[in-house]
């Protein structure tokens, strides 16, 4: 399954915020790094409550994130 560009986007925000995929997960009070490996190869899509906060926790707005 081909990532798409918004997972590609995750990725790229979380590397240039210095973020872990378990820092990310602990900001986002997530137990594991697992739902973010899966947002980021493209093989879950988060819902909107969860895109609001990836999106506050890598400091940009849900636009520049998730759309295509």
């Amino acid at each position: 399954m081909k990532p798409s560009p918004s997972s590609v986007k995750i990725r790229e925000l979380r590397i240039k915020r210095g973020l872990t995929q378990c820092q990310l997960a602990r900001i986002l009070g997530l137990k594991h790094n697992t739902v973010i490996s899966k947002y980021e190869t493209g093989k879950k899509r988060p819902n909107l409550q969860n895109a609001q906060r990836i999106a506050l926790a890598l400091g940009a707005t849900v636009d520049e994130v998730f759309k295509a």
